[in-house]
This record gives structure tokens, sequence and C-alpha cells, in this order.
């Protein structure tokens, strides 16, 4: 049948060589996306996107580990710039995309930080797939989604994954959806654990920038020695 040609097809270029007797386990997502695995996995498995192929998913990221290298600069000045842990940055990145700048999720989720279209334009990205933008748009809507949280990283986590409405309507706690559960726990694993607003002892100035007519948020965590700031965490 049509179907079983396919799977084979695909299983002998994405796995071979293949030892002798071994299982292929084929089965359709949620979005209707062919997935194939070497082992049988359990009903709340992750899978990513294989580039150049939308209709393809792997239960492994694709990108290699030096993308991390390449993209670490650019981490470290966003962070910097919004008063961000680099851990929690690049924490949100590997489970967003695995540091895959071409990644696009079937909801129209894009690049490294996984920003939506709506997103994008709020936070001034042009070119979601850029990654100095990508990065640049994701790390000030994190910082964004912190301050409202009053810096309560579990909370702007589980806003940037299921967004902020439905947060609210949880009575500003972790609503109980298993993916955005899932999902702080795996970037708390993977930045240090986050941290909530009671363990927050730092605190952090806002200050605006005027670029080209418009007012850019600054953070940072050394008091400002001239103008008017703003104290968003303590």
């Amino acid at each position: 049948m049509p179907i079983r040609i396919l799977v084979f097809a695909l299983a002998t270029a994405l796995l071979t060589p293949l030892v002798a007797h071994a299982q292929i386990y084929a089965w359709r997502d949620i979005h209707g996306t062919l997935v194939l695995s070497d082992r049988k996995l359990d009903a709340g498995a992750r899978t990513y996107v294989v580039p150049d192929a939308p209709g393809i998913r792997a239960t492994k990221p694709i990108v290699a580990a030096t993308y991390r290298d390449q993209f670490e600069p650019i981490v470290r000045e966003s962070a910097a710039r919004h008063a961000l842990r680099p851990e929690l940055v690049r924490a949100v990145i590997q489970v967003e995309s695995g540091f895959n700048p071409r990644a696009r999720s079937p909801r129209g989720a894009m690049g490294l930080m996984q920003l939506m279209p709506g997103t994008a334009r709020e936070m001034g990205v042009v070119n979601a797939y850029d990654p100095s933008e990508n990065i640049r748009g994701g790390t000030a809507y994190l910082r964004k989604l912190i301050d409202r949280y009053d810096g309560n990283e579990e909370l702007a986590l589980a806003a940037y994954n299921a967004g902020a409405e439905a947060v609210d309507r949880s009575g500003k706690k972790v609503p109980p959806y298993q993916e955005t559960r899932d999902y702080v726990k795996r970037v708390g694993e993977r930045s240090g654990d986050v941290r909530h607003a009671s363990l927050t002892k730092r605190i952090v100035y806002k200050t605006f920038e005027i670029v080209e007519g418009r007012a850019i948020p600054r953070y940072s965590s050394a008091k400002p020695a001239m103008g008017t700031f703003e104290i968003v965490v303590q």
C-alpha cells in the first residue's frame, strides 16, 4: 500500500544503516505530521522539525552543537541589555528550536526563540529568521513578561509558551496544560532552575533610549549615574 511504501522509504533514508530486525515506529502527531523513530516513545515525547522537510519530524534535535557557539555573543549581548540570565536565554532557545535559526512550528512560530508573527511585530522584529533580530526580539519579550509577573521567571515562561492571558486566567499560576508545565520544567532543567519573585534578591533598573524617534527600553543591574529610571524587579 502507498503509506507502507512511504514509511519504508523515509525510514530507509533517515535511519540507514539499520541493524538487522530493527523495529521502526511510525505515527502522526497532533498536527498530522508523520514521525519516525527507532524506539517506542510515550505520549508526551517531544519531536523536532527536520530542516527543509516540513512534512517530517524527528525525535532528536538536528542542528549541530556548534550553532550554540555561533550565537553565544548575541545571546550574551541581548541578555545583558535586558538584565536576563544568559542561562535562561540559552535554555529557551534550546527548548524552542534546538538552536535552529530556520525553525518554524506548525502554528507559525519562527526562528531561534520561536516568535509568533504578532509577537515579532510587537517587538519590532522585521525578519524573525535573522538570529540577531530574533534573539533581540525574544529577549525583549521575555523581559516584558518577567516585568509583568514581578520577576517570576516561572510565570513568564508559562506565558511565553501559553500566552499571558492563559496565565492570568489561571490566577497568575502556571496553567494546567501538560505542554506548558513540561515546557517550564525543561527550560528550568537547562537554565539551573527558574526563579520565583520571592527568591529574586536583585534590583533591575529600567531606562529608555531614544533611537530613531522610538523609546527603546534598557535594563541594567547597575544604578544609572544620571537621568530618570524605574525599578522593575526587586
